[in-house]
């Protein structure tokens, strides 16, 4: 390998951020905060380990998702309940909040819509950070373990993986084939799921989670939404997924209504305000 005589140079040239997010909308987390505070419970769905369950959040309403048993991670998606073309976009959530979210942080849908689907207004382990190894939680960088890649890895046929548990899940939901259902599922917010990329190759990796029973993350609902979410066959996530050898276990999915009043004056963001011509 022949190397440049100013290889170094060209290294040490500082990073630029894409994008810089000074103009970015930004939640009142005051009146979200006090939406959370005295809210109210009106449903609450069980994923049970290696599977998947849907559930609906009215816009306005909060969502919880909470360990319950065991240290356990899940695959999160997130649609327009009324609209699945609109669906979570965690690249585009990764290029504006970072491999990871947290208080304050948005889960953004699609394009052309390009909104705020839902705000983290609470997260138990925020303490967490980015730890020595350049590990953190509840990424968006992670696309869900699939039988695809574990069939080209391992040449096996594993159904229990999220991509699977979400396609099942979606197609109970809606009452449609498997493969109607299907396209719908998309990459994830691996929730609780402790992940960054080694220094030395850039490989994505996972460690067990910090998560533990009682820890929980609360979402808004910006606009009104189906959710999927999978108790990952990987369990804690130290060290495999997509088998049945993890101890495993459920995860609880509460919805609140919030505060009589907190949310006065506040309305569900319009779809993104590009005028669509592309230049013609």
């Amino acid at each position: 390998m022949d190397i440049p005589a100013d290889a170094e140079a060209r290294r040490a040239i500082a990073p630029v951020i894409c994008y810089p997010t000074d103009t970015l909308p930004q939640p009142d987390m005051v009146q979200y905060a006090a939406a959370r505070d005295g809210m109210t419970k009106i449903d609450e769905v069980i994923a049970p380990p290696r599977e998947a369950a849907t559930f609906t959040v009215p816009a306005g309403h909060i969502f919880r998702i909470s360990s319950v048993e065991g240290p356990q991670v899940g695959d999160l998606n997130l649609w327009n309940a009324s609209d699945l073309s609109e669906r979570f976009y965690s690249g585009k959530t990764r290029a504006l909040h970072g491999t990871h979210i947290t208080t304050g942080e948005r889960m953004w849908s699609s394009f052309p819509h390009m909104r705020p689907m839902a705000t983290v207004i609470h997260d138990s382990l925020g303490w967490y950070g980015i730890d020595a190894f350049g590990g953190s939680v509840h990424d968006v960088i992670g696309t869900r373990c699939d039988p695809y890649t574990g069939n080209l890895l391992q040449g096996d046929h594993y159904h229990h993986c999220c991509h699977s548990n979400l396609t099942r899940a979606l197609a109970d939901h809606l009452g449609v084939p498997l493969n109607e259902a299907e396209p719908h599922v998309h990459d994830v917010l691996n929730v609780f799921m402790c992940t960054g990329f080694t220094r030395d190759t850039g490989q994505y990796f996972m460690k067990a989670s910090p998560v533990r029973p009682g820890d929980h993350i609360d979402f808004l609902s910006e606009i009104d939404l189906l959710g999927a979410l999978s108790a990952c066959p990987g369990g804690d996530c130290s060290s495999e997924h997509s088998s049945d050898a993890a101890a495993c276990h459920p995860l609880k999915i509460e919805v609140f209504a919030p505060a009589p009043g907190a949310l006065d004056g506040w309305s569900s963001p319009p779809p993104n305000g590009y005028d669509g011509s592309h230049g013609r």
